[in-house]
């Protein structure tokens, strides 16, 4: 093999390469944004750098039974924050978040409120498996430039 034609192999196995990672990545962010969706409403145990979540005050407990909801479902009321959750995808960028100022209070807390944080866990949840499915796209991409 010359220069010139190891040149195009790896061209091409680049093209297969940026596909499988963009197909496998679309996925894991969607995974991801469910999972965040997931934890409203259930208290989260500690994960990787996220403390678990404080206990609900009594006051708060209170106030949410005297709206009508549940008195123990720690950031879920009407599902708006649940439902505010939502990924992009732009080849290998990606957000997953809400434009909710609630939910931003909730991630990192306030003087009052302490954080419950549900987007950054969710993350280092699915990081795991975001990472196999790169290596398995870019193994993939190279095994096709081989056979080849």
């Amino acid at each position: 093999m010359d220069l010139e034609q190891f040149a195009r192999e790896l061209s091409s196995a680049s093209a297969s390469i940026a596909t499988g990672l963009e197909v496998s990545f679309r996925v894991i962010v969607k995974e991801i944004e469910e999972t965040a969706k997931e934890e409203i409403g259930v208290y989260q145990p500690a994960y990787g750098p996220f403390d678990a979540w404080a206990p609900l005050a009594e006051s708060t407990k209170a106030d949410r039974v005297r709206r009508g909801y549940s008195d123990d479902e720690p950031l879920l009321r009407s599902g708006e924050l649940r439902e505010s959750i939502q990924s992009e995808v732009v080849g290998l960028a990606a957000i997953v978040g809400t434009k909710s100022e609630i939910g931003l209070w909730q991630e990192v807390g306030t003087e009052r409120i302490p954080p419950r944080p549900f987007i950054g866990p969710a993350y280092i949840r699915r990081i795991g498996p975001l990472m196999e499915a790169s290596r398995e796209a870019i193994l993939n991409g190279f095994e096709i430039c081989i056979k080849d």
